[in-house]
């Protein structure tokens, strides 16, 4: 295993942030097509105060979105990991998420990813169930949720969405060790 990772999947690597990851990251958060549904693309600014809080999440806690890289090359492809649910849904726990530049899309690296993610939360972190969601329009990342065996809970509308947004309503998916 390169000493950079925490911990690794057959193709990826899992690490905390380098510098370096920043310039790519906020190319990826800027790409209209790999922020179709989120409110809107970020600036430099505002991509860069997201990696501050994924940094201060890590300090805080030691785990959380984790720098993805394809091993084989060693290329920042994104992020995959987990956060505390930090709002109010009518549901609490961790969360799993993920966010790839669109070149690695369709590659199986989410799906990949997620399922490295889950065994991570429940083998080092002592995780019982993890939970994910998604605007209700975003069927490419629920493809990913029911790919790595998490089952549907429910539809919501996400408290911090606007009322007049196509993305208000999500659904909410469940993972639980068994």
């Amino acid at each position: 295993m390169n000493s950079d990772y925490v911990f690794e999947s057959e193709r990826l690597g899992f690490r905390k942030w380098k510098p370096s990851d920043r310039a790519p990251f906020a190319v990826m958060n800027a790409n209209p097509d790999v922020m179709k549904f989120f409110p809107k693309p970020l600036t430099r600014e505002e991509s860069d105060a997201l990696v501050d809080r994924i940094e201060a999440h890590f300090e805080l806690t030691g785990y959380g979105l984790w720098a993805v890289e394809v091993k084989k090359t060693r290329t920042f492809i994104g992020l995959i990991g987990m956060l505390e649910v930090n709002f109010d849904a009518g549901f609490e726990g961790m969360e799993i998420g993920w966010r790839l530049g669109k070149e690695h899309w369709h590659q199986g690296y989410a799906t990949e990813g997620a399922i490295a993610c889950l065994a991570y939360g429940a083998g080092v972190l002592g995780l019982n169930e993890i939970y994910s969601f998604t605007s209700l329009i975003n069927k490419p990342s629920e493809m990913v949720m029911k790919r790595i065996g998490m089952k549907k809970i429910k539809e919501f509308d996400h408290p911090l969405v606007a009322d007049d947004s196509p993305l208000k309503p999500h659904v909410l998916y469940k993972w639980e060790n068994k």
